[in-house]
């Protein structure tokens, strides 16, 4: 898409399309029909990330969650993390297809291989306002970054 911002993290750049909303958690909604949304990992996410290979989810389907709630738990090449829901809400459904196979996470982040349906009356930030988040937020990620690799 032409409409896509883009958020530079060193040599490679993060696409942050504008047809959807996101959290300041570096997940992406993306509204489907009446108040339901699709969520998944933004670019950036899956970048720091890097190559996921496991996912698993500590909460059934159609669970009320708070904000800082562990829901799950993804393992990639960097590191064992827990996930969060993007604001507090009710997961209605995963996406059963990366249950067992969560490779899509790292090749379609923002088409197939979405985490899960979700309602929440919080109100999700627009794509430009997510791009200042980032560049809050780069010095710092940098910095987390290269202490991993100094590890």
């Amino acid at each position: 898409m032409s409409d896509d911002l883009h958020f530079m993290m060193g040599q490679y750049k993060a696409v942050i399309p504008q047809d959807r909303v996101y959290s300041p958690r570096h997940l992406w909604l993306q509204r489907q029909e009446n108040d339901l949304y699709r969520v998944g990992f933004t670019a950036y996410s899956v970048r720091l990330l890097q190559d996921v290979y496991f996912l698993e989810w500590h909460i059934d389907e159609d669970t009320e969650v708070r904000e800082k709630q562990e829901i799950g738990e993804i393992e990639s090449s960097k590191a064992l993390s827990s996930l969060f829901p993007p604001f507090a809400g009710r997961i209605h459904r995963f996406n059963p297809e990366i249950l067992n196979d969560p490779s899509a996470i790292n090749a379609e982040p923002y088409s197939g291989g979405w985490l899960y349906e979700f309602t929440t009356d919080e109100s999700p930030i627009a794509a430009e306002e997510y791009v200042e988040v980032l560049q809050q937020g780069w010095e710092t990620a940098q910095r987390t970054i290269k202490g991993q690799l100094n590890d």
